[in-house]
């Protein structure tokens, strides 16, 4: 019996690259294990993961891969206001985030109403809507916290 990934477990890398219809390279794949591994990382902390693990790699080709995914819809961008722009691995479901406004920390969160679109403006303007985004902010239990 073949091993395949369940729904919330993804496709090992190289087949996702591969089913995505992108060529399989080394980089790519140090890329996508890295946003995958991570937790809403941003260009820099990606490149420097991925030169950790192959020595060396340019923030243009790291550019390249993460855009390349998101077009692929193998990795999600979101930029929270005032925070450089994050990647993250958890893509096709109805989610949204915490952020925390002291430390920056961004944390997932299921959406509590269903389908998306979760919300309804109260005039589309005749847009066909198929997203929203809700960026949730306030300060995590860390920051909450008083020092004491």
């Amino acid at each position: 019996m073949e091993d395949v990934p369940s729904a919330s477990e993804p496709a090992p890398p190289v087949d996702a690259v591969r089913s995505a219809g992108l060529r399989v390279t080394a980089a790519r794949i140090a890329v996508l294990e890295a946003i995958r591994a991570g937790n809403h990382l941003d260009i820099d902390t990606i490149a420097n993961q991925v030169r950790a693990r192959l020595g060396q790699i340019s923030i243009q080709a790291v550019y390249g891969a993460v855009h390349a995914f998101t077009a692929a819809g193998l990795v999600r961008r979101i930029q929270p206001a005032g925070s450089p722009t994050r990647y993250e691995a958890r893509v096709g479901d109805n989610h949204h985030h915490l952020v925390c406004r002291e430390c920056g920390r961004i944390t997932d969160v299921d959406s509590a109403s269903g389908e998306p679109p979760c919300l309804e403006p109260a005039d589309d303007a005749g847009y066909l809507i198929d997203e929203a985004e809700i960026t949730f902010w306030g300060h995590c239990s860390t920051c909450a916290t008083p020092a004491g």
